[in-house]
């Protein structure tokens, strides 16, 4: 997990979980462990020499006493945490729910398998096997333990504090890829006889590619959709609002205005605004065919198509929560979490 924590991180990379990790019950982008508190109070007995005081079960009371007894787990489970320790065994968290575990199972199999054979390396040549593996799993613990994080991973604290451990924050598929291609990863994959150099790189510029590729579609598709729909959806419920306020002056002069001309006045805003970003999107999207390397189009794609893309959103999610539903051309949020078609 610490030394090959950029490899996981690859591993689960892709633009739709950007958009997962660090939120919404998702881990963060930090790789890290969570032990809970037995287990990291053995560890660290182990570490210092000392003896491990195990603590009681509990009974977990339920108020009913037809119910069978239970007790209460020695941990928690802390959502936060990709890569946690669960009672009886490791939950690997990052992963989204549309992609391959196979990527995922390939990087934690061949990390194991090299992490065994150094121990095995160590152990077979010692004279006191017995001593040698005790000092081994102190080593172990000493030189890796920055990876162990048993708090709440969506906290500003930790990122600060896993920056001060030396611990990777690679927030994007962009950021991360990259590390493919260090020679650590490429001499992992090359010893163990799973990929050549040649495959590794191959696979570094598919997955650039299929993110590229990814933004691509969502940029057209949000495009088309703007210009198309949610436009001159909003166009047509304002020119409603404006005949509305001149029908009513028509009446009556006195009458009061002031809802149709502040919404008409803010719907407006919020169109310009996003006609403007539409431009801006479709001049990125030009742009970014001129661009030849992949990793170069990969972060163009991020810093710039994505973050026109997210203004767009934005615009979108304000102007949807006050346009009438029957101009709005798509199911709201409300009407898709919560309706039963």
């Amino acid at each position: 997990m610490d030394e090959y924590q950029d490899l996981l991180r690859i591993s689960i990379a892709s633009a739709s979980n950007d958009h997962r990790l660090g939120a919404n019950e998702a881990p963060p982008a930090i790789v890290s462990i969570f032990l809970g508190t037995e287990l990291n109070d053995i560890l660290e007995s182990i570490e210092k020499s000392t003896t491990y005081d195990a603590k009681a079960k509990e009974q977990l009371k339920v108020g009913v006493h037809v119910l069978p007894r239970f007790f209460k787990d020695t941990t928690d489970r802390n959502r936060t945490s990709p890569f946690a320790f669960t009672g009886n065994k490791f939950e690997f968290r990052m992963l989204g729910a549309s992609a391959s575990i196979s990527d995922a199972n390939t990087v934690l199999n061949t990390a194991v398998a090299q992490e065994l054979k150094q121990f095995a390396d160590t152990l077979e040549k010692a004279d006191d096997f017995g001593k040698a593996l005790n000092e081994l799993i102190k080593k172990v613990i000493r030189e890796h333990k920055r990876i162990i994080f048993n708090g709440n991973g969506y906290e500003q604290a930790w990122i600060e504090e896993a920056e001060k451990r030396g611990l990777l924050n690679l927030k994007s598929a962009p950021d991360c890829i990259p590390y493919l291609l260090k020679e650590k990863n490429i001499d992992l994959f090359e010893s163990h006889r799973v990929l050549s150099k040649t495959e590794i790189h191959s696979r570094y510029e598919v997955m650039l590619e299929s993110y590229c590729k990814m933004l691509n579609i969502e940029a057209l598709t949000m495009i088309d959709m703007t210009r198309k729909d949610i436009l001159p959806a909003v166009s047509a419920f304002s020119k409603e609002l404006s005949e509305t306020a001149l029908l009513k002056k028509k009446i009556n002069p006195e009458n009061e205005c002031g809802y149709e001309e502040n919404l008409v006045k803010r719907i407006s805003e919020l169109s310009s605004a996003m006609y403007v970003k539409v431009g801006e999107l479709e001049s990125a999207m030009s742009e970014v065919k001129k661009i030849t390397d992949a990793a170069d189009s990969a972060r163009f794609y991020r810093d710039t198509v994505f973050a026109t893309m997210k203004w767009i959103r934005a615009y979108a999610d304000e102007l949807e929560s006050m346009t009438d539903k029957k101009y709005w051309p798509y199911p709201s949020y409300g009407e898709i979490l919560f309706s039963v078609m």
